[in-house]
């Protein structure tokens, strides 16, 4: 039976140990979900509910053990990690819960006389949702209440770095009344998932992470006709135009590029500044950069962790050094972070100027703490400059002129479009993006729509 090891970044040590599923077990539990989800799908809406919002009460109560938990796993402070379940997960689970009455409603068509027409959705059976470790509840929540609320059992097979996140959504939803079977964690290597994805039974695959395991997952599904949501990444853009409030571009884009060690999927990771205000924009920046205070996240003055692991971390410094001897400009001295080391998860904070779309920190992901910033001319230039990415997550625009804003907008290739904020996910919103970004959609009612399949009722009276 092999195994897989979860290694803390806080300290090196080996944190969690699991042993990873047989192919016997994991055939009995895709019979055993598939069996569950008949009983659930005939569960009334208003119980499937009862008992999600059973589950998020029971998610806050243990909210500061979970955060604890979490920041051994990945490292991000333990000032910032219970909140992943007091605001964003919560929010998002809520929304599901009230939005479902609405986007599960059967859909009315024109009356005719005689008949009675209508379309249902129905569940798509199993979910797979294979969740990553940056943000591990909120990734899992997007699919998982969802696709419960709909009617579907779902597997979870979250990364091996955060596997204790789905054990202790599994034991939120025990503690809720859950039927056995309807909600599973699944610990298993890739090459067992591409099988359970190629096997035909399960309905829809939902997969948050790098555009490689994309390929993989959509491979794996080549020749059976599922349905999936492949969230890949990003490389987001901001821009700040001439009549912005500096400051609270500023902070709030500093907080965007650094928050989670740089290591999220909209975190913005290249910056672009008009002319005017370039230099004050980058005088502030990097004052603020300089206050964050690198160190060991279970300390709770702690504001920026170790990066996942030291392999991440080697790989933003290599992208910086790249960078920095294709001409690009450091403004921060890393020994201003004791912390710092090579060999180490430990980065500090950069920011780069004199940077251009020649570089790799200006082209390729890097998730990690640096963003590079560049000054144009014009809203042309930044619209040219922030589309030409192989990613479309999102794109902010700071500017006190909505209609700016929207013409802008109009013209980014993105999935969703900011002014004045970034790094954030609205739940009533859809969640999606264009290019090497992936397919698909959650959140919002359209979230729901993949995790049902539309069936029409076509009724004559005789």
């Amino acid at each position: 039976m092999s195994t897989q090891t979860t290694i803390s970044p806080v300290d090196g040590s080996v944190y969690v140990v699991r042993e990873q599923a047989t192919g016997e077990q994991i055939d009995q539990l895709l019979t055993k979900a598939a069996a569950a989800q008949k009983g659930w799908a005939a569960t009334p809406l208003d119980e499937r509910r009862a008992i999600v919002t059973r589950f998020i009460e029971a998610m806050n109560a243990s909210a500061d053990a979970i955060g604890e938990e979490l920041t051994w796993q990945m490292g991000r402070p333990i000032r910032y990690t219970p909140n992943e379940i007091r605001r964003g997960f919560t929010d998002r689970a809520r929304f599901g819960v009230e939005a479902a009455p609405g986007a599960l409603s059967d859909i009315a068509v024109a009356p005719i006389a005689g008949f009675n027409r209508f379309i249902r959705k129905d569940p798509v059976g199993i979910v797979l949702t294979v969740a990553p470790w940056n943000y591990p509840y909120l990734a899992a929540v997007n699919s998982v209440v969802p696709a419960l609320l709909a009617g579907n059992a779902v597997i979870l097979k979250h990364s091996s770095q955060t596997p204790l996140c789905a054990e202790r959504i599994a034991d939120g939803f025990k503690a809720a009344g859950l039927p056995d079977g309807v909600f599973n964690v699944l610990h298993a290597s890739h090459a067992d998932v591409e099988k359970i994805i190629g096997s035909g039974r399960i309905g829809f695959v939902s997969f948050t992470g790098s555009v490689a395991g994309g390929k993989q997952i959509q491979a794996a599904a080549n020749g059976v006709f599922i349905g999936m949501n492949l969230e890949l990444g990003g490389k987001d853009p901001a821009y700040v135009r001439e009549d912005a409030n500096l400051a609270d571009a500023i902070e709030n884009l500093v907080d965007g590029a650094m928050f989670n060690s740089g290591q999220c999927c909209c975190g913005i990771e290249r910056i672009y500044v008009h002319q005017s205000v370039y230099d004050k924009f980058v005088e502030g920046a990097v004052a603020l950069t300089r206050t964050y205070k690198l160190d060991n996240p279970l300390d709770p003055s702690t504001t920026l962790g170790p990066m996942v692991k030291t392999s991440a971390a080697e790989f933003v410094r290599a992208q910086i050094a790249e960078a920095i001897g294709q001409g690009a400009h450091a403004h921060i001295d890393a020994r201003e972070f004791a912390r710092d080391a090579a060999g180490t998860p430990y980065l500090a904070p950069q920011i780069l100027t004199n940077v251009n779309h020649g570089m790799r920190v200006m082209m390729e992901e890097t998730f990690g703490p640096v963003v590079g910033i560049m000054p144009v001319a014009s809203d042309e230039e930044a619209i040219r400059l922030m589309n030409d990415s192989p990613y479309g997550l999102t794109a902010g625009v700071w500017t006190t002129n909505e209609e700016a804003a929207l013409r802008i907008g109009a013209q980014i290739e993105t999935g969703t479009l900011f002014m004045n904020r970034c790094d954030y996910l609205d739940p009533a919103l859809a969640w999606t993006g264009v290019k090497d970004t992936g397919r698909g959609c959650s959140l919002s009612v359209l979230g729901f729509d993949a995790l049902t399949r539309p069936k029409s009722y076509h009724l004559r009276a005789v």
